[in-house]
Parts: C-alpha cells; structure tokens; sequence
C-alpha cells in the first residue's frame, strides 16, 4: 500500500536514548507507518541522505495563548523544529473570561508577559467565556504546530472575582466556583493548572497579578481538584524571595516543605523553573534537593531548566537600559533616522552619556525590562553562540566611555546591533549540570511572551549546535531523547516524542553538521504593528507535523497540520 510521505535515506534517531541507525520512514493518515527499507510508493518523499531523522521537539514552556490567534504558524518555534507546545503558563490564560471582561485578563497579560494589548484587541476575535469554550476555539483554529493548554490561576480569579480579583483573598463561594470551572476545564482536556506567586509579575498599573493575591489554601484548594481527578499538572512560577540568598534559611525551607507536601497529598506533577543566579548562587541547589526530598516522600516534581544564559536582548530597535531617564527618552520616542542625527552631535553624545552614567531613577528595574547598566555584565552578541565581548572591554579597546562605546556600535551598524544583558544562567557550566539533572527537562522558552525582550525559541538548536557539535557534552541520542521523549513524557503526550510505528508523525529532519539559530531580527508583524524579535534556524530540512510536511527548508508549505492536544481525561471529538 502506498504512504502519504516516505523519508528515505535517513539516520534514525528516534528519541529513546537508543544508538542511531540508518532507516526509510514512512508515513500514512497521519502516523508513523513503517521504519525500515521501504520500497512502496509515496505521494512526496524526502531525501534525508547525510541528515537526522528524528521525533519532533516537545517545547513545555511557552506563552502562546494569544499569537496562536495571528499567527497560524506558530513562529518562531516551529523554526526550530518545535512541533508541540505547552501554553499557559505562570498563571497566564485568555479563559475562562467573557468578552465583556477581556480587560482583565489583558492587564494580567500586558506588563507581566509583555503582551500587547493592542495586538490583543486587534488580534483577537474573542468568542468564548469558559475554558472549555476556549478550548473549542483553538482547536477550530488553523494550526501548524500542536498545542496543550493550561488553564491560569489570574484568568480563573478574575473570572470568579472580577476585580476582587486585585484586591484580596477569595471567599469560600469563590473558591467552590474556581474549583468548578477547574474541574470542567480539566475535564474539557486543560493539561493542567498554573499559577504565579513572583513579585516580578505585575500589571501594567504596577499592582500584582491576579494570582500573588490567592492565599496557599486557595492554591491547595485548586490543585486538589486535579487530585481528584487523577489528572493535570500543576506549573508555577515561585515565590521571588527564594532567589535571594539574604532571605531567612526557615522561609525558603517552608515554602519547599509547602511544595513537597503538595505533591505528596495531590498525587498531580509539580513543575516550575529552575535557573541559577550570580547575586544568589547557591540557590538552585536547594531546589535541587528538593525534587529528590519529593521523590523520595512518594510525590512528583520536575524542574525546567534553560540550555544557556537567560538573557534580555536589547537593541536601538527595541530597547536600551537607559531609556526612560529623561533626556534619553526625547531621543528614545523619534524615528531611527532622527535618533541617528542626535547621536552624532558631540554635545548631545555627551549628555546622554552623563545622563546613562548617573544613577537611574526610580531604582531597580523589575522582570525582564532592560535593567539599570552593569557594563561588564552587558554583552555584544557578535555571533549566535559567542564568546561574547562585554561593553566594558569594548569601551576599554576603544579608550573611551561603555555609554559612548553602544552608541558608537549602534551608528557602525545602522542601529542593527543587539546587547545581552544575562538574568540568569550567567555561568554556562551550571546551566550544563542543571540540564544533566535526572528530574529536569530542558524547555522554558517563554515563546509568545517578552517578544521584544527575550529570543529563547532556538533553545532547543542551541543544545543541538552548542553542546552536541561545539562542546561534545553531549551524544546527538542522548539531546534528541532531551528535546523529544522526555517533555513528551512529562507532559503525557503518549502518543508523541519518539519514533515507533503507531505513533504520531511529528518529525524533524535535519543536518547535525549544519543545525544552528540564526542572528535575530526585530520586526513589525503583529497586529496593530507592534514589534518583536524573531529568530530563523539554518541545517533543518523539514519539519513534518501529524505527517504532512510543514516547513522544506525554513519555508512555508502551506500545509497547517496542527492540533490540539487535549488532556486525558477529554472525551475523543
């Protein structure tokens, strides 16, 4: 019988940790047919001769609930060869919420994930209130990767509370209607439920997101539900003074005792990131503790840790540290071409460098906005991968001020340089032992969120081309199972993450000598023009999704094969 789409020639990766072999793999009605020579005719074949055939990437992190709606593709993800996603994430959901009372949810959104909410309200045709009639609406949606979605606990205290929401903790009646409509979502397929306790995750008007107000009962309340049900996990991100090593040794040892026992008495996966920091750097061996601490007392719990630094991208095209001190804002707000004039004016040039110099007002920046100026810890992303020079060396070479040094580099390169300004993860070496960790899964790319601050959807090549074929720290079999079977597995896609007949087609064909993010862009592609950076990835020659072909070469096919993946305990369609 004939196949929809054969790749021939390839060799086989196929996400167990398994060593490689060469093999045809074909495809038909949408999964994985026959592995082996295959000599039966196929509708397209592709030639994979000297390229990795291998399972689809599994990206769990990401904030796609509203570009899903603009962007059928799912950019730039699907770029690198991420064929599902998880959205939803930190508390952050579209539903449940009536049109009505979009509002807020979008302030929940806006500052906190840096979403527009202009996109949002152009972007967006709002047609559901609860998350089950969310959930219906994307999967009506045309899709070209697959998406599972959580439900947020911001989204569900809004919906329950309305403005309350903002203000306090929820009533006895509000938390028998969360855990009403938690259920329903659950059983409608949400993948699980999340919530945020950071103090970096604000509204645009500078208070806390919904959920910071929920006391721990209320969180208890709601991942008990999931208890019940024998189904979902529970993602969050934590609470923000456990990155410090000044807080008190008792508090954070109680917050994890909170966590630990959660998870023993929910029976439900707990989830959440784990990065280290240099302003805290023994931290994340606490953390580390904790999920064997879980393991060992019957509950479950996982980390999702970063394949390199955790960086803001700044650029003249989006944003520089200095930009709300005021004489740098005049500037900052004109066109590029009228930026270009100041910044040659010898006079100007210098204020602006005092100005930069001087201490900034209004005290630390908060989350990813570009943070007040650390010059040796602000980088020029002269290549994708680096080693990356500091402003300080730069300005030291050039014998003159770090401020002056940027803006020299911005009018060398038509404003087309990018800086880094890591958050976390500034010590590669202990971003290599978080990946090793047994409990840890490498994701987090934040995709859909911080558009214009952070380029995390090449997390996934970077562990292709960085750690596999620069550092050698690890096997190719070894970073395919990391990308494909284990997120498949910790996130209960069955059906996904490895290559066995009977299985979903999702594939990702590419050249291991070649595979490698490309330098970002900023562009204007969202509605109502709002900036982003993208991404593209060069070595892939094909991305398959649900067997039919998606991506030949970066391109486009037309094809929009994705679905949603719905949870198990969802009723089959």
């Amino acid at each position: 019988m004939a196949f929809d789409l054969v790749i021939k020639n390839g060799v086989v990766i196929d996400g167990s940790g398994l060593p490689r072999y060469r093999a045809d793999v074909g495809v038909r009605g949408g999964r994985i047919a026959s592995i082996g020579r295959i000599r039966e005719s196929a509708r397209e074949v592709i030639d994979a001769e000297g390229r990795v055939v291998a399972p689809g990437f599994v990206d769990g992190h990401t904030h796609m609930d509203a570009q899903i709606f603009w962007d059928p593709l799912g950019t730039c993800s699907c770029w690198h060869g991420i064929t599902s996603v998880v959205m939803g994430n930190c508390g952050f959901t579209l539903a449940p919420c009536a049109d009505k009372d979009k509002q807020l949810v979008m302030r929940n959104l806006e500052r906190a994930e840096d979403i527009s909410a202009d996109a949002m309200n152009v972007g967006i045709e709002w047609s559901w209130t609860t998350f089950r009639e969310y959930l219906d609406t994307v999967e009506r949606l045309p899709k070209g990767i697959n998406y599972a979605g959580y439900l947020g606990h911001s989204a569900l205290r809004t919906y329950v509370m309305g403005e309350r929401a903002f203000d306090g903790a929820a009533t006895e009646d509000d938390l028998r209607a969360m855990q009403a409509e938690l259920r329903d979502a659950i059983q409608a397929g949400a993948i699980g439920f999340t919530t945020s306790r950071s103090v970096s995750h604000e509204t645009p008007d500078r208070r806390p997101v919904a959920s910071r107000l929920a006391t721990w009962d209320e969180v208890r309340g709601l991942v008990g539900v999931m208890g019940e049900l024998n189904a979902g996990i529970f993602e969050l991100a934590g609470e923000s003074f456990d990155r410090s090593d000044k807080v008190d040794p008792a508090k954070r040892r109680d917050y994890h005792v909170r966590l630990r026992d959660l998870a023993v008495e929910s029976g439900r996966p707990i989830t959440f990131g784990l990065f280290s920091r240099k302003d805290a750097p023994g931290v994340y061996k606490d953390y580390v503790n904790l999920l064997d601490e879980t393991a060992a007392a019957g509950g479950r719990m996982f980390a999702q840790v970063h394949s390199r630094a955790l960086s803001a991208v700044l650029s003249f095209r989006t944003q520089l540290p200095f930009d709300k001190l005021p004489v740098w804002k005049e500037i900052r707000t004109l066109p590029l071409a009228e930026q270009r004039a100041k910044f040659r004016d010898p006079e100007l040039c210098a204020r602006l460098v005092q100005a930069a110099r001087a201490r900034y007002e209004g005290g630390e920046a908060r989350g990813t906005e570009a943070r007040p100026a650390v010059f040796d810890w602000i980088f020029v992303m002269e290549s994708v991968h680096g080693a990356h020079r500091s402003v300080a060396e730069i300005a030291r070479q050039r014998r003159c001020d770090p401020v002056q040094a940027m803006i020299d580099l911005g009018l060398e390169t038509d404003f087309n340089v990018f800086f880094l300004q890591p958050i976390a993860n500034e010590d590669q070496d202990i971003a290599l032992d978080l990946m090793r960790l047994p409990r840890a899964v490498v994701t987090f790319s934040d995709s859909g969120a911080h558009v214009s601050q952070l380029m995390d959807s090449s997390l996934q090549t970077h562990l292709l081309a960085y750690w596999v074929r620069e550092r050698q720290a690890f096997t190719l079999e070894q970073a395919v199972r990391m990308l494909t079977l284990v997120p498949a597995t910790q996130w209960g896609f069955a059906d996904r993450g490895l290559l066995r007949e009977g299985l979903a087609a999702d594939l990702v064909v590419f050249d291991p000598d070649t595979i490698a993010a490309e330098m970002p862009e900023v562009v204007h592609d969202l509605p109502a023009g709002a900036r982003r950076l993208t991404q593209r990835c060069r070595g892939i020659a094909a991305t398959v999704v649900n067997g039919e072909v998606l991506l030949r070469d970066g391109k486009h096919t037309g094809a929009l094969p994705g679905r949603l993946l719905r949870g198990p305990l969802a009723r089959p369609a």
